[in-house]
């Protein structure tokens, strides 16, 4: 099986960006580094 997957930027919510965006303060907070999370879905490609 020869299947290709890409991984275009997921589609949030504000919600749910708000969500990831609070996740990424508490994680700087814990760890004193500039943290990003980039949020992708999974999509195959034929």
């Amino acid at each position: 099986m020869n299947s290709k997957k890409e991984f275009p930027v997921a589609q949030l919510s504000l919600e749910e960006l708000s969500q990831l965006q609070q996740f990424e303060e508490d994680f700087r907070s814990r760890t004193g580094e500039e943290i990003v999370l980039i949020a992708y879905g999974q999509q195959e490609k034929n």
